[in-house]
């Protein structure tokens, strides 16, 4: 498999106060500005004087500046850990692993075709990645970005000193420095300082290893999606702001809805995204923190970008069917009905709140249950298998559900993540600010939810900061999310920066320790909030840089000659019409590199390609020779393709192997020392990938050996048996 070894001859505005005797209430330290905020929020209020101009230049400057140094880093060790620009063509394609290499290839094909018109045509009726069938891939997948690089790659003046490869790994790398710049704003809004844009973009370089994956999984759908939610949060940040004007709402409305469209449009997981996003507007919304009017607008901008790329995506059922269009519906209908929420004495409005979340939930399942049944969607169930299992609603022997319970990227947050955010500073005055300033938001909650005749349009929002608000349960809520999936880390940790760097930075936690100690001078606010994030840079830079310049002289190169050899075999010796069976993560790099057709890939959002996969995958099963090849035909494979790595695989344990999930899923008891359930029984066949080796007859009648190194076998799928001499 691949693998990275060293090169040859390289060297590894006033703080607030309280008044004596007076208590400094949430309410006071949000009715506050800070002497910090003074440039940007006049700037943002019309005051266009030299200073605010110069000053908020200044912070733009930095803002590009920082972010185009993640992206240059990032590219460095890119090139670094395989030395992207001395290596084959085949080896950059094989770098793509797994479903990278997919997406990639749509890319590459759409580049391939005569025309723009001819390309999109192939991808809307394909019939290469899934064999005997012709699937619209623009409706299936998130392509429209590989279809945007490809049309802007055939009509700019830069083929001559462009590769096509370098032109879509820059252009992934370039979304990082707007990831890093849309971190930067968000920090800088709710800090009311720059700094803290510094800050939490020098976090997020410094935390590549928990914040990103774009070094090694360029085409992976998140590193394109995640900059553009990031810029949804500065936006919504950006509007929840009170002191903005009616045409600068207007102008964060568009952007909001934008910045989701384009997050939408770049990963399938967008529904499940937006549902975490969804229930923190709701919060809000119920506690008065937010107006009626700011959680209908964030509802209607999450729904208006699903149903605009329900439209892109040809009518994908699965959106129409996902659980936040329901839940979005449902919270407005209830609402709408249900005028007394905000009213009332506090124990007759928490009763109300509860009955009316209640009344939310059941009829979000019931719309939803409505919506699957009248499309009969069934694309998005091994996801919700996979919840069930994973909450110990029981073991399960379901095979989709046990290949993501068996991924450590889906189990639950290691605790060495948590080491490593330490290390950077980042997690304390994170969990210190969450602390605090959630806090101040619950007991801010309450004394709303105690006020009576609260309507949906009143003022209660100004005992807090509804900007403030949001990201603080915004990365409450991720987090939980992340510390039960470790995969949707990436989500949590770039905000955390953000959230980090204003606790650092903003006046609101310095306020409040300082409130607490009794030391409430505006001189020493001042200086702490300005020596403290000085510190912590200087810390960083201290501890941190000679360990970066380290990194980048570390240069390593891509090695994996089995896999190439694989690929070479194949372009020259099989047909360019054959099909090739084998496991989900190496058929994606197949079509990449030798464009051949494939039974199946690792996008893994449809009821029928499951099914292809768990028939596909009874070759590591226990299995009879007929049986596979009477699967293996129906599916009109010509060639599988078997992997060492996988029939006699030692990186899971006992239980998780791909050829123990095969056995449970079959009734079958497992390989090893262990316990087995009572009712499993042993297989009447010996497992198919190591059998066929031995070419036995009644294996040899059905596949003949055609290619063999040390890691993989191919055999070729006779057509008809083979008659004994």
């Amino acid at each position: 498999m691949a693998a990275l070894r060293q090169r040859k001859g390289s060297r590894g505005k006033c703080p607030p106060q309280s008044t004596a005797g007076v208590p400094l209430t949430p309410q006071r330290l949000q009715a506050n500005c800070c002497s910090l905020h003074h440039h940007h929020d006049d700037l943002l209020q019309g005051d266009w004087s030299w200073g605010s101009i110069v000053w908020t230049s200044l912070g733009w400057s930095v803002s590009v500046g920082l972010g185009l140094l993640c992206c240059m880093y990032m590219a460095t060790l890119h090139e670094n850990d395989l030395w992207f620009s001395n290596i084959k063509e085949v080896e950059r394609e094989i770098s793509f692993r797994t479903e990278c290499g997919l997406y990639y290839s749509y890319y590459k094909q759409m580049l391939n075709a005569p025309s723009i018109k001819e390309g999109l045509s192939e991808l809307i009726h394909d019939n290469l990645t899934e064999s005997k069938r012709t699937i619209n891939l623009l409706q299936r997948m998130n392509i429209y970005q590989e279809v945007l690089l490809s049309i802007l790659y055939r009509l700019l003046p830069i083929q001559s000193y462009l590769e096509p490869m370098y032109f879509y790994i820059y252009s992934v790398f370039s979304l990082q420095a707007v990831y890093v710049m849309a971190l930067y704003l968000t920090a800088w809004l709710l800090g009311g300082s720059w700094m803290a844009g510094v800050l939490a973009a020098i976090w997020y370089i410094l935390n590549r290893v928990d914040t990103t994956r774009v070094e090694f999984t360029i085409s992976l759908r998140e590193n394109w999606s995640l900059p553009f939610l990031a810029l949804q949060v500065a936006a919504i940040t950006c509007y929840l702001r009170p002191q903005l004007g009616a045409s600068q709402q207007k102008v964060m409305v568009w952007l909001m809805y934008v910045c989701s469209l384009c997050f939408c449009v770049t990963w399938q997981f967008n529904q499940f995204i937006f549902l975490v996003q969804a229930f923190v507007v709701y919060t809000l919304d119920c506690v008065d923190v937010l107006t009626g009017v700011q959680a209908t607008t964030l509802y209607l901008v999450q729904m208006s970008a699903l149903l605009s790329v329900w439209l892109l995506q040809f009518f994908n059922a699965m959106i129409l069917g996902s659980l936040v269009l329901s839940f979005i519906v449902a919270a407005l209908l209830v609402r709408h009905f249900h005028h007394s929420l905000k009213t009332g004495s506090f124990v007759v409005r928490l009763s109300r709140l509860i009955l009316h979340s209640t009344a939310v939930l059941l009829l979000t399942f019931a719309i939803n249950f409505l919506a699957k049944k009248a499309l009969r969607l069934r694309s998005d169930e091994h996801i919700f298998k996979f919840i069930k299992s994973k909450f110990a609603w029981g073991p399960t022997r379901d095979f989709d559900a046990n290949l993501y319970l068996c991924e450590e990227a889906f189990g639950a947050l290691p605790l060495d993540t948590l080491e490593r955010l330490s290390a950077t500073l980042v997690l304390g005055p994170y969990a210190l600010t969450l602390a605090l300033m959630g806090g101040a938001l619950a007991l801010a909650a309450l004394r709303n939810l105690r006020m009576k005749g609260g309507g949906t349009e009143g003022p209660a929002v100004a005992s807090f900061r509804p900007d403030v608000a949001y990201n603080l349960l915004h990365t409450l809520f991720y987090g939980l999310l992340a510390f039960s999936t470790m995969r949707m880390k990436y989500i949590w940790t770039g905000h955390m920066c953000a959230v980090a760097a204003y606790g650092v930075c903003g006046g609101d936690v310095w306020a409040m320790l300082l409130h607490a100690l009794r030391c409430n001078a505006k001189v020493l606010l001042k200086l702490v909030r300005y020596a403290a994030p000085v510190a912590v840079i200087a810390f960083l830079y201290y501890k941190f840089w000679p360990k970066m310049v380290e990194e980048l002289s570390d240069l390593r190169e891509f090695y994996d000659p089995d896999t190439v050899e694989l690929m070479t075999w194949i372009s020259a010796k099989t047909p360019e019409t054959a099909v090739l069976a084998g496991s989900m993560q190496l058929l994606a790099g197949v079509k990449l590199c030798t464009g051949r057709v494939i039974t199946n890939h690792p996008h893994y959002e449809d009821e029928e390609l499951r099914h292809r996969t768990k028939q596909v995958y009874q070759v590591y099963a226990r299995r009879s020779p007929r049986a596979v090849h009477a699967i293996l035909r129906e599916l009109g494979a010509d060639y599988v393709v078997l992997e060492n790595s996988i029939c006699y695989e030692r990186r899971h344990q006992r239980g998780c192997r791909l050829r123990d999930l095969l056995d449970l899923a079959n009734g079958h008891i497992m390989d090893g020392e262990g316990d087995n359930d009572a009712d499993l029984v042993a297989a009447a066949h010996p497992r198919f990938c190591d059998a066929v080796k031995t070419d036995s007859p009644e294996y040899a009648a059905l596949f003949k050996r055609t290619f063999e190194n040390k890691t993989f076998h191919v055999y070729r799928v006779r057509k008809k048996a083979k008659k004994n001499s």
